[in-house]
């Protein structure tokens, strides 16, 4: 299954793509070197795990779009107790006019864990660029929130995105929503490029670490959406515990509005072939693709992974004009130079990425602080298709300006405050010409 937005300016392509390149005068390996690698996952009385207060309290509140234009808000939350009230009461800041939508309550089980009753409820015909508060639970225990909508779609409208992905819940996964949460450039939306709780690298695919990550991620996801996509560690397919349904936590508590973005059941690769030539650049100028794998990794670790797709999916990105690609799955960061592979096929040889000013940029950034730690070792000598590598833990930040220009930064999680380690300035491939549009970087 894959998904599309409309949102602000700009088109989202989640692809969920679970499964590059070489040649020498590569760009930069930073010379930062962490203290350590690999963080351990922080204890069940955490603070930041901490269950909120009162019987059946709601908890693992979070938001994510609710439509395909932007004037609608998918709250999603947890009552542990009993079903409780699946109402969610919203009002338009400055408002005294309280409105209320009703949505639904499920629950799952896995192997020997039952969830709390998992609610999902959609917020409709909400007015763009306006602050909304909302609550949900009843009596005692209601919790209240806001969040605020996007701006309407246009050609010069601004919007900054977060970026994030391979969090888990590690000391350094804290560090990197706490740097991000602090950012100079807020981040409006968070694009999330999956592997989220790594509940199953514990015995049993531990469920009780979905609930800590969702509460954990609370304090942002709680105010702003976070848009996700799903990584190898959202399969959670465990057979010998008799586990064969694929993504079953994942699917009941994070839904997506795959219904009001026109999503069908197809294979991605049709669905994306379908999609690509419906995005309209004079209403959303940029095309944005957020998907797990990367398809140019110059790290050791997962190198070559992304290939099968990359042969699949990489020529309709030069085609349709992509500007940028979003992935993790490599816990470290890199960004590529505007380069493509597509002449190559099984007998010509011709295997060598090149320059192409139609290219997406193509930016890693599965370096959240999960307790897998960092991928540190490098394919040598660094290809000239990556323009910046470096291993370290931290998030990124999609500031787009307006219909020609974007600013893009990688900060680094450096103990106590972040570091923005690199950047780059990106030119609209559709409404800059070929003449002017190279990638300026800082």
């Amino acid at each position: 299954m894959a998904i599309g937005w409309n949102y602000a300016g700009f088109v989202l392509l989640v692809v969920f793509l679970l499964e590059a390149a070489d040649f020498c005068n590569g760009g930069v390996t930073s010379s930062f070197v962490r203290t350590a690698n690999i963080s351990a996952d922080m204890p069940l009385d955490s603070d930041v795990f901490q269950v909120p207060p009162g019987y059946n309290a709601p908890q693992q509140v979070h938001i994510t779009q609710g439509d395909n234009e932007g004037n609608a808000v998918l709250v999603s939350w947890t009552t542990p107790d009993e079903p409780g009230s699946n109402t969610v009461l919203y009002w338009a800041e400055n408002s005294k006019t309280k409105s209320h939508a009703e949505g639904i309550v499920i629950t799952y089980k896995y192997f020997n864990y039952t969830s709390g009753f998992i609610h999902h409820c959609t917020i409709k015909n909400l007015k763009f660029d306006a602050k909304y508060y909302y609550e949900v639970g009843i009596g005692n225990t209601t919790r209240q929130f806001w969040f605020i909508t996007p701006p309407r779609s246009g050609l010069d409208v601004p919007y900054t995105f977060g970026l994030i992905g391979d969090l888990g819940q590690t000391y350094d996964s804290n560090r990197t929503l706490t740097h991000y949460e602090l950012s100079p450039i807020k981040g409006q939306t968070l694009l999330f490029v999956g592997d989220l709780s790594y509940a199953d690298d514990y015995p049993f695919h531990d469920n009780v670490r979905w609930d800590t990550w969702g509460r954990f991620i609370e304090r942002s996801a709680g105010y702003q959406p976070w848009i996700w996509t799903a990584g190898n560690h959202e399969i959670d397919f465990a057979p010998d515990i008799g586990e064969t349904k694929t993504f079953k936590p994942y699917k009941n508590r994070y839904h997506v509005p795959f219904k009001a973005s026109a999503t069908k059941s197809t294979p991605q690769y049709k669905w994306l072939l379908l999609e690509l030539p419906k995005v309209n650049r004079t209403e959303t100028p940029w095309l944005i693709v957020l998907m797990h794998c990367p398809l140019y990794n110059s790290y050791i670790h997962h190198y070559m992974e992304g290939e099968t797709m990359r042969v699949v999916y990489e020529a309709w990105f030069v085609e349709y004009k992509v500007d940028v690609v979003f992935a993790g799955h490599v816990h470290a960061y890199e960004r590529s130079e505007r380069i493509s592979n597509i002449a190559y096929n099984i007998v010509n040889g011709n295997c060598t990425p090149i320059p192409n000013e139609s290219a997406p940029v193509y930016i890693t950034v599965g370096d959240g602080g999960n307790l897998e730690g960092l991928a540190t070792g490098m394919t040598e000598p660094q290809p000239s298709y990556s323009a910046y590598r470096e291993a370290s833990f931290g998030h990124g930040i999609l500031d787009i300006k307006n219909r020609t220009h974007a600013y893009f930064g990688w900060n680094r999680n450096e103990d106590t405050y972040a570091v923005e380690a690199d950047s780059v300035w990106l030119r609209n491939r559709y409404w800059t010409s070929s003449e002017e549009s190279n990638v300026a970087s800082s």
